[in-house]
């Protein structure tokens, strides 16, 4: 059985009020140190009453006491559940990275208003503290990943208590295709999606490429089949349960005659790439991994090729593009343009070149 919290002696109380009322800087930090230890000691037993006064004691000792210190107590303080809010807040808030840091990775006393306070404000350091975090919400991350140098999103990426948004992810994405080291990194996380892995896949499968062609320019032509055929296991590795219930899906509906342009359309406007891409591709009457080569492609000819196939009318294919888009974080491409193209596309040419395709294995271009 637990005893009770000892309560502070006589010479303390003394002593903390000759702090508070005249002492020198010497002395706070001693009643400080003192007064730290007691809540420390009995923090476990300490009602939220007891709690609001050690609040109250510790806001006016921190004052015009040095860096150290107040570094120190952040130390003692942040790993302690019931820490007191007010004195964790303003520790957390303080520009001085030794003071701040400790709080912002470690206290679960810290609210979620204040972190995101801090993340809008604060310079690369503290951002990196909290990237540091056991649990990052979405919308601490999406500040992270906007605000934050390299080494932070980096940090953030490695967290696996770090919460990604579609948004996040389209952002990483792009930004690896400059960075092996982050590309590795999203790469490994369990919650990436499906859609986002084969396009980190694809341009790193390019990257590597690139580098190894360079290295070795009299097997260029091998590096390159030995690159695809690589980006083609592990796009198959990558396959996930979602993938799998949504090409059945799509089979049951194309099996039964319920699958058509309309359906298709739908799909991509509710943003779901897995069914689209299986639906493109039965209406087309390719391989859905081939269909699957072709939406993910940095360009829209393979859709294009795809769609003109199954005979789709340009809202069908406006709607896929859009979908694209969106889901890749890319930049928006002229409708107006791509329409044009794809109306003065025969049929008979895009059967040409997706059987071209077919017995080449490579990407179509027109």
């Amino acid at each position: 059985m637990r005893s009770k919290p000892a309560k502070p002696s006589d010479n303390l109380l003394d002593e903390l009020q000759a702090a508070l009322s005249h002492g020198t800087v010497a002395r706070r930090v001693e009643t400080l140190r003192r007064v730290t230890d007691l809540f420390v000691g009995n923090a476990v037993d300490y009602s939220d009453e007891h709690v609001r006064v050690f609040d109250d004691v510790f806001q006016c000792l921190i004052e015009q006491i040095e860096t150290s210190a107040r570094a120190l107590l952040a130390e003692r303080l942040a790993p302690i559940a019931a820490a007191p809010p007010k004195i964790i807040r303003t520790l957390a808030l303080d520009e001085v990275i030794e003071v701040a840091g400790p709080v912002l990775s470690k206290s679960e006393r810290l609210d979620e208003t204040t972190l995101l306070e801090i993340a809008r404000t604060r310079g690369q350091a503290h951002l990196k503290a909290i990237s540091l975090r056991r649990v990052l919400s979405e919308a601490l991350t999406d500040l992270l990943v906007t605000r934050g140098n390299d080494d932070v999103v980096q940090s953030t990426v490695s967290n696996p208590g770090a919460q990604l948004s579609e948004g996040s992810f389209s952002d990483l994405v792009t930004r690896a295709e400059r960075d092996d080291e982050l590309a590795t990194c999203i790469g490994l996380r369990p919650d990436l999606p499906r859609h986002h892995y084969l396009r980190l896949v694809a341009k790193a499968s390019l990257s590597v490429r690139r580098k190894l062609e360079a290295a070795h320019p009299g097997l260029a032509d091998e590096v390159s089949s030995v690159v695809q055929e690589a980006a083609q296991r592990v796009r198959a590795a990558a396959m996930t349960r979602q993938t799998e219930m949504a090409r059945a899906l799509v089979k049951s509906l194309h099996a039964d005659g319920r699958l058509n342009e309309f359906q298709v359309t739908t799909f991509a406007e509710q943003g779901k790439f897995d069914e689209t891409n299986a639906g493109l591709a039965a209406l087309a009457g390719v391989a859905v991994e081939t269909a699957e080569n072709m939406m993910i492609e940095s360009r829209t000819e393979g859709v294009m090729i795809l769609a003109k196939v199954a005979g789709m009318s340009w809202s069908s294919v406006r709607a896929i593009i859009a979908m694209r888009e969106k889901l890749s974080g890319g930049s928006q491409t002229d409708m107006l343009m791509l329409r044009d193209t794809y109306e003065a596309l025969r049929s008979s040419t895009a059967q040409q070149v997706l059987r071209f395709h077919r017995m080449q294995g490579t990407t179509p271009a027109v």
